[in-house]
């Protein structure tokens, strides 16, 4: 279960480097730091939790946090569209991901 839990966090972790990466586009300060020191967190944390998850799952779930997490606060943070279409996407990964964790 605490590889789980180190996944799930290497994840939000993610999220929070990809929102770094884009104060590093708009020239803020800290902001290279930051993402390096949240992105290390969490590749950290993602080679933990493959010590019992398999490879292949543990990439494709911290990826869909990650690409979910970073579109919803996108939308929320920095305005960008939050279309049907959109949202629909970001269902079906997050669709894949729990797919994933009921086959396995």
């Amino acid at each position: 279960m605490i590889y789980w839990f180190a996944l799930i966090v290497a994840g939000v972790f993610e999220v929070i480097g990809v929102m770094n990466v884009k104060r590093l586009a708009d020239k803020q300060k800290n902001a290279l730091v930051f993402m390096i020191v949240f992105f290390g967190i969490s590749f950290l944390l993602l080679s933990y939790a493959m010590k019992e998850i398999p490879m292949g799952m543990a990439y494709a779930i911290w990826t869909g946090i990650g690409t979910v997490g970073s579109a919803l606060m996108g939308m929320y943070l920095f305005g960008e569209p939050r279309s049907w279409t959109r949202l629909t996407c970001i269902a079906v990964i997050l669709a894949s991901a729990v797919g994933l964790k009921l086959i396995a």
